[in-house]
């Protein structure tokens, strides 16, 4: 990492480059979180120590210097989680060079290009005649060069990056924001605007000593909400322990108290896997955009920073989910990612997992549509948030939704509308509406895919069900005709795979209604595809 604006990356640098080690880096940077914060707490515990045994002038003077020392340790926190951010950021951009880089030089042998170590290309006059050297060179002299020019932005972005954070921490470090804040649920646009109007040092102040008023404000940019949402993610743990201890310590514990344990364990044991992915060295980096622990738990998170990708995928998944299961459902969201870069080598893409509604735990809840109808509203915003603060031309942004998670995308899209580029839905049980273009989007932009196999083809309209029970039919009976619809119709409306709903679909194998993201499935590819607007 050189920084210098006349400095390029050359082709030998950028082939042998270590994007893992700057990854690397980035994360024993932010390793040092959790020490700080520890450092920072002792120093409360010696304050309280000194003020039981000292009084004084001199003791109030040592006192407030311990306060001082503490708010400094705690703002360097955010400064970690910052570095981080650059390194794994840089290295991300790092690898899409080299995957540009790989992608020329496959083109070189397959067009009779040799490329020398300092990447000039010329013909191989043993396979390419002299009339046909230029338009064959010119391709391959492109790509290597657009590969090279990545590199070299990238370079000098994250020096300058890294050298205004060093600048910073010099004097001006924080600064006191004037006291007006948005409220949750302000307009994504709005908060924008706030926020750019805000110096460096107000943002960290703010992220620093108000993290809940950053953390799920949709139009806060991405790498801000991800430093709040994981200074926070330690009080959530010690929120969740004290609510263990108090429902441990009623006796005698009944029905209620037992399941609160067990709902409390289950979210410990879901935050400690997700701070495991938040921790570690393994691309893509996550981005932690939302968390709460209350009821089943619910968080966001992104993998890639999606302000600064070209394909931005947003995850909502159906029933059952919660914080128990989250880095289950971000490993799908990876599978697509993963299947996005076989597709497209060089290519920057994020996907989030949106998991910020109350998903169905059951079968009575998932007939019906009131937490589709509930979640709508926030995943509108958060889809406008992502294009407020998206940095340089606008995403190309694709919501996609799986089981339940179909019927909050078409309800979100139909009621709210939806800042999206592409509607994909998956094992889809109906999304509320009839036809496509009732989403709000172009039907040549809502695609669908259900396996052979997937039991939600079984479904048929809840009032049928009510129909045959006021018609006496038996308990057994009743729930083999809620499974056993013809037609195109679902639970929520026409199947988005027919004809008649006058979208597009790609197929499925036959891998149930949960194997949509199986590695051999061709669904994974119709998914990646759409993300990549291929």
């Amino acid at each position: 990492m050189t920084g210098s604006a006349s400095a390029r990356a050359g082709y030998a640098q950028l082939a042998t480059a270590d994007p893992a080690a700057w990854r690397a880096t980035g994360t024993a940077w932010a390793s040092l979180t959790r020490p700080t914060g520890q450092r920072a707490d002792e120093l409360v515990d010696s304050a309280t120590t000194l003020r039981s045994g000292w009084s004084g002038p001199a003791a109030g003077s040592a006192g407030a210097r311990l306060c001082d020392l503490r708010g400094e340790l705690v703002m360097l926190v955010p400064a970690v989680i910052e570095t981080d951010q650059i390194l794994a950021e840089f290295a991300a951009r790092l690898a899409a060079a080299q995957a540009r880089l790989r992608a020329a030089v496959a083109l070189a042998d397959t067009a009779g290009v040799l490329i020398d170590r300092w990447g000039r290309a010329r013909p191989d006059p043993s396979r390419v005649p002299a009339d046909r050297a230029g338009p064959t060179v010119v391709p391959v002299a492109a790509a290597i060069h657009d590969a090279l020019a990545l590199a070299t932005a990238a370079d000098r972005e994250a020096a300058d990056r890294l050298g205004q954070l060093a600048a910073d921490a010099g004097s001006g470090w924080v600064a006191r924001p004037p006291p007006d804040r948005p409220v949750a649920g302000s307009d994504p646009a709005l908060v924008s605007r706030w926020w750019a109007g805000l110096t460096p040092a107000q943002r960290r102040w703010l992220v620093g000593h108000e993290p809940e008023s950053v953390a799920g404000l949709d139009g806060v940019p991405a790498a801000a909400r991800d430093q709040a949402n994981r200074l926070l993610l330690g009080l959530r743990r010690e929120e969740l322990r004290a609510e263990w201890g108090q429902l441990l310590g009623r006796v005698p514990r009944g029905p209620a108290e037992l399941a609160g344990l067990r709902r409390v364990d289950a979210a410990l044991a879901g935050l400690d896997a997700l701070a495991a992915r938040l921790d570690s060295p393994d691309p893509p980096r996550a981005y932690l955009l939302g968390l709460e622990v209350g009821g089943e738990g619910r968080t966001v998170v992104a993998l890639g920073n999606p302000d600064r990708a070209a394909g931005v995928l947003t995850y909502v998944p159906g029933m059952t989910a919660g914080l128990d299961d989250a880095t289950d459902e971000l490993g799908r969201a990876a599978r697509v990612l993963s299947r996005c870069a076989d597709l497209a080598p060089g290519e920057e893409t994020s996907a989030v997992l949106w998991l910020d509604y109350d998903a169905p735990d059951f079968l009575p809840e998932a007939a019906r549509d009131g937490q589709a109808r509930a979640a709508g509203d926030p995943l509108h915003r958060f889809q406008e948030g992502l294009r407020a603060t998206h940095d340089g031309p606008a995403a190309r942004q694709t919501v996609l939704g799986h089981s339940y998670g179909s019927l909050v995308v078409g309800t979100a899209a139909r009621d709210h509308g939806l800042a999206a580029d592409a509607l994909v839905f998956l094992g889809s049980p109906g999304v509320g509406v009839a036809h496509a273009t009732e989403l709000n989007l172009p039907a040549g932009q809502v695609w669908a895919s259900t396996a052979p196999d997937d039991v939600i083809r079984l479904t048929r309209p809840p009032e049928d069900l009510a129909r045959q029970a006021v018609l006496g039919a038996a308990p057994v009976n009743t729930i083999a005709g809620l499974l056993a619809g013809p037609g195109d119709e679902r639970w929520f409306g026409r199947d988005p795979t027919a004809s008649t709903f006058g979208g597009r679909t790609f197929p499925s194998g036959r891998y149930g209604h949960t194997g949509y993201w199986h590695p051999d499935n061709p669904a994974l590819d119709g998914m990646a595809r759409v993300v990549l607007g291929q």
